[in-house]
């Protein structure tokens, strides 16, 4: 089995920062694509950012400028750094990573239980 544990969201000010993290852990042989996408109330899921293994990113165009994703490989760890956050930026935020699994060798996707993330006018 594989977990993903979000952790940094929050309430926060327009303008402000937020630094979310992703820990995987389990049965782990090997991580591929890592990300984040979020979702507010009503919307549909949305891409935010996403990671390769050689630390190729993509983002979303609402957040281009603004947010940074990075990854420590050697901690199974994922992070995504949001500044000049807006009230549009609201949202449930998730972790997924593509994952090799060490005892089952499947290759799957898995996704964190989410981090909140509000930010006020």
């Amino acid at each position: 089995q594989v977990q993903l544990v979000e952790s940094g969201g929050g309430l926060v000010q327009a303008g402000g920062s937020l630094r979310l993290s992703c820990a995987a852990s389990g049965s782990i042989l090997s991580i591929y694509d890592m990300g984040w996408y979020r979702q507010a109330p009503g919307k549909q899921r949305e891409l935010v950012a996403t990671i390769t293994s050689g630390g190729r990113t993509n983002y979303g165009d609402s957040v281009k400028g603004r947010f940074t994703i990075s990854r420590d490989n050697a901690k199974n760890t994922v992070y995504l750094q949001m500044n000049s956050l807006e009230p549009e930026d609201t949202a449930v935020y998730y972790c997924n990573a593509e994952v090799r699994n060490s005892a089952t060798w499947a290759l799957l996707d898995y996704r964190g239980q989410g981090t909140q993330v509000t930010v006020s006018s």
